[in-house]
């Protein structure tokens, strides 16, 4: 029960962050929160101690806890790291796929395609990004993977409050695009594909999207929208 009540916490708020009812920077008061959703401030904890390690928040000794402030700067160096390295990794793939790799990605693709289509923007972003992460795993190597997770979680909270639903749903399909490239065995074309799709990956983030004014991000300190 426990697990399940801190679960429901973490997605409420980040549904919260996502739908720009909870801004960067606005503190989240443990105690209000426990009496929103009537729980102990030992759950909330726990629910902030998950937020924070996908980066959505930020916990400050003796300060407490804050949405995290992403910079757009530094989403478009990740973003640039990352077509670096996974150039070098897709043309590897594309010269030693297995055909069970491959059936691998391809239900990753359709897993993404679901979540895309049901409105689970939490877990497409989830799904999206660890398609690239999956990739690495495939190829036996941890500590790519293990740097891809972590470069896709350092802007997490950008993708999940500026990408649309169209332009997930246009990852999805550029995913399902580089596999096919990967299947037959195409590095040059998948390599290119790749880098394209990291490109409009963030050229499609609406980084100019409307914020709320401050006054409506004060008025949720009873979290009564949430």
């Amino acid at each position: 029960m426990e697990v399940s009540t801190t679960q429901h916490i973490v997605q409420a708020l980040t549904k919260a962050i996502v739908a720009h009812r909870l801004a960067p920077g606005v503190k989240l008061v443990e105690q209000k929160l426990a009496d929103h959703f009537g729980v102990s401030r030992t759950l909330v904890r726990q629910a902030l101690y998950q937020l924070e390690n996908q980066r959505l928040i930020v916990l400050e000794p003796a300060r407490g806890a804050f949405v995290a402030s992403p910079s757009i700067e530094e989403a478009a160096q990740v973003f640039e790291v990352r077509r670096m390295l996974e150039a070098q990794m897709t043309r590897h793939f594309a010269e030693q796929a297995t055909p069970a790799q491959i059936k691998t990605l391809l239900e990753h693709v359709a897993q993404e395609k679901a979540a895309v289509e049901s409105g689970d923007a939490p877990g497409r972003i989830e799904l999206l990004g660890d398609f690239h992460v999956r990739m690495a795993e495939l190829l036996g190597n941890t500590v790519l993977a293990e740097l891809l997770s972590d470069l896709i979680s350092r802007c997490a909270l950008i993708t999940l409050m500026y990408q649309s639903t169209h332009a997930a749903q246009e990852s999805n399909d550029e995913h399902a695009f580089i596999v096919e490239a990967l299947a037959k065995g195409d590095a040059e074309k998948a390599v290119a594909l790749m880098d394209q799709h990291l490109s409009q990956v963030f050229n499609n983030l609406q980084l100019q999207k409307h914020q709320p004014s401050r006054e409506s991000y004060e008025s949720l300190a009873s979290f009564a929208g949430l």
